[in-house]
């Protein structure tokens, strides 16, 4: 804690200042040390940071520094005052500093981090407070940093996928509509001084010219609109349901979105059975944090079979989602009691699988951007060039 004080030195001059202690008597100790006559020693006012956005890469850094810190001896409430003085987001700054002062009023740690699930979620909420019960909260922080790690690589590496095709369809897009509603009509009126008909291709693309210039601006309410609805739509639960079961049967991207699905089941489940939670607990835990509806419905599947004395893999082999090679691995886990390891092993191949899957379908999409690009700008410069090539037969 910081303490505030008012002292005078040798000289019989007034000072004052902060001091770093744990309580009142040891910051008294320490600045008599110093040889200064205390006059008035009180807990420092303590600057309260504003709420904002948490960034999961503060939570992972986070997790590490505190299980360094709580491995090497040092207590819990001290180490997030050392994390709150070294956070640099306001937002995660403030967490900490509230996390820090629920738990000297005698909250436990889960309890204090379920107050923020802006930054703890359920999964890492559930570990916590298995790593309390159990007196392995080191371990459990250790295993945390480790799956928020290896999470934080698996998302980076499909954005990663993701971004170039986005980028760069979202600029042809730009550049093409440029070309129909700027470039296009200039050309429309060099044409009409010619006096013949023109090619069927350069009647289609300026028609569209012309129908984009008048009806632009009408389309654009009901463009947002439509946008509007549609995102309400998928906010439902069957919306949710029908966009999930849909991403995971796109052509390309569906094989790995289901494998990066696959590699954060596994990964997760593997981590709370290994860290002394429930398995019921696990799998509600899991299926709240699968991001898809189809796979969230699975697991649910399984947890409920797993009521009725049942197992966890005849319901994922019902889903249709999980290939047989998971399926079999999971079962044989069951079997074996080794369910934990099994799942890490699986989430393990799987995270090679989709750094497979993203440099493939990277070196696939180049081709295919190149392709598509040269189809749309190339049919637009060949329907403006046309006319010119006749241009000779028109004058004769």
């Amino acid at each position: 804690m910081q303490f505030a004080y008012k002292a005078k030195d040798s000289a019989g001059k007034l000072t004052e200042g902060t001091v770093e202690a744990a309580d009142q008597k040891v910051a008294m100790t320490r600045l008599r040390e110093q040889k200064l006559s205390v006059i008035e020693v009180k807990p420092a006012p303590v600057k309260k940071a504003k709420k904002g956005k948490v960034d999961n890469k503060d939570v992972v850094m986070f997790s590490r520094q505190l299980s360094t810190l709580v491995s090497a001896g040092v207590p819990i409430v001290q180490g997030l005052n050392i994390l709150e003085a070294q956070a640099e987001s306001p937002g995660f700054k403030y967490v900490v500093g509230a996390l820090r002062t629920d738990i000297e009023a005698g909250l436990s740690i889960a309890d204090g981090m379920k107050k923020h699930p802006q930054a703890f979620t359920e999964l890492y909420v559930a570990m916590i407070k298995a790593g309390e019960v159990g007196g392995i909260l080191d371990t459990i922080l250790e295993r945390l940093s480790a799956y928020l790690e290896a999470n934080e690589a698996l998302k980076s590496k499909v954005k990663s996928a993701l971004m170039y095709p986005t980028v760069v369809f979202s600029a042809a897009g730009i550049i093409t509509i440029f070309l129909i509603v700027f470039v296009i009509p200039i050309f429309k009126d060099i044409f009409g001084s010619f006096g013949a008909e023109l090619p069927l291709l350069t009647r289609v693309i300026i028609g569209i010219s012309d129908f984009l210039r008048a009806k632009l601006l009408y389309m654009l309410p009901f463009i947002g609109g439509g946008v509007w609805l549609f995102k309400k739509w998928m906010k439902t639960k069957q919306g949710q349901e029908k966009i999930d079961e849909l991403s995971l049967k796109l052509p390309v991207f569906g094989i790995l979105l289901k494998k990066v699905a696959i590699a954060k089941f596994s990964r997760t489940l593997g981590t709370l059975i290994k860290s002394g939670v429930p398995i019921l607990q696990g799998l509600e835990t899991v299926a709240q944090t699968s991001g898809n509806k189809i796979i969230e419905n699975a697991i649910n599947a399984s947890r409920d079979s797993i009521k009725e004395g049942g197992r966890i893999s005849d319901p994922l082999k019902k889903a249709n989602i999980f290939p047989p090679m998971v399926i079999q691995m999971i079962s044989v886990g069951e079997e074996t009691g080794g369910l934990d390891n099994m799942l890490n092993k699986i989430a393990d191949f799987y995270d090679q699988e989709v750094d497979t899957a993203v440099k493939g379908l990277t070196s696939m999409i180049e081709p295919l951007i190149i392709i598509i690009l040269g189809f749309v700008v190339g049919t637009i410069v060949i329907a403006m060039f046309m006319p010119m090539f006749a241009l000779g037969d028109m004058v004769g």
